[in-house]
């Protein structure tokens, strides 16, 4: 495929991501020890595992290479991703998702071709390059990565030290006190891909506490997953196209506009469409845009203009 030229800028999120495990690739195609030799700062994960990297990310900017072995722009890439990564001693890290082995990831991403390379900051993903870059491209993209996780609080480091046997992990500033037990459960059914445990210890942690920010986020995101769970892309696209009036498939394509990162096309999409509804249909899209404001963040702008707009049509 056409290399082509990264972002200027890292405004704008793109999908959420994906890693996976390599352990049957050839060596010459494994950028990193695998993650049970406890590699912090490069390492792999699969579509289950996403929640972890997702959560890290809270810490530490997270770079996610989409990448296959057949593809030797992939290899090249990743070997390339790796070294700029290290250099940055542990202000970013690299997580390595095998297209092949990750369609679920894929889908997310909507990656038009492999390698595709997307970062993770706050919890939100930020689109990033496809194809080969020279090294001076990745670096001024890197950059621009730390300063958009300094904007949104996102500034530690993970250290990872070479140790007889493997690599041992000392994560300096990643000490955070245990999470909440139910939240804690939440991200382990996250990690096991079962949405429905994870929302269910969600709702349990919200009846306890309704003030719990973090646990309704939580379950705003894991809605969504589970709604595009099992679901393609194509399908998507091809049952809005066939019924445009149709709001169940418009609301589809708004959790994959969100997904992908297309924040205000979401939000434009079922804002546009809410006049035109009936009683029940704006209450689901009401509903649905609630929902989407605690997937994006009550801090991102783009809330703050679509929280406006809907009140304007509302009143």
């Amino acid at each position: 495929m056409t290399d082509p030229t990264p972002p200027s800028g890292l405004r704008g999120a793109v999908d959420l991501s994906a890693l996976v495990q390599r352990q049957q690739q050839p060596q010459q195609a494994q950028p990193a020890q695998r993650p049970g030799n406890g590699d912090a700062v490069v390492f792999e994960t699969d579509d289950a595992a996403f929640g972890s990297a997702l959560e890290l990310s809270r810490s530490v900017p997270v770079v996610v290479v989409l990448w296959a072995s057949w593809s030797e722009q992939s290899t090249q890439l990743v070997a390339t991703l790796e070294r700029l990564v290290r250099e940055r001693e542990g202000r970013i890290v690299l997580a390595a998702a095998d297209a092949d082995r990750s369609p679920q990831l894929v889908q997310a991403f909507q990656a038009q071709g492999i390698p595709t390379v997307v970062a993770v900051v706050a919890g939100q993903p930020v689109p990033l390059f496809a194809g080969i870059q020279p090294d001076e491209v990745i670096e001024q993209v890197f950059d621009e990565l730390l300063e958009l996780g300094a904007q949104h609080g996102v500034s530690g480091r993970v250290e990872s030290g070479a140790a007889e046997g493997g690599a041992e992990v000392d994560s300096a500033e990643r000490a955070e006190p245990p999470l909440p037990p139910l939240h804690q459960e939440a991200y382990d059914a996250i990690d096991r891909g079962d949405y429905e445990a994870a929302a269910s210890a969600y709702r349990t942690a919200i009846a306890q506490d309704p003030r719990d920010a973090l646990a309704v986020a939580g379950l705003a995101q894991v809605n969504l997953l589970a709604r595009l769970q099992g679901k393609t892309l194509d399908e998507i696209r091809s049952a809005v196209a066939s019924a445009p009036e149709d709001l169940d498939a418009q609301l589809d394509v708004a959790d994959l506009d969100l997904s992908g990162g297309h924040v205000d096309d979401a939000f434009d999409r079922l804002l546009t469409l809410f006049p035109k509804l009936d009683t029940d249909g704006r209450k689901r899209v009401r509903e649905r845009l609630v929902e989407f404001f605690e997937v994006a963040g009550p801090e991102d702008a783009r809330v703050g203009a679509a929280r406006r707009r809907l009140t304007n049509l509302l009143y």
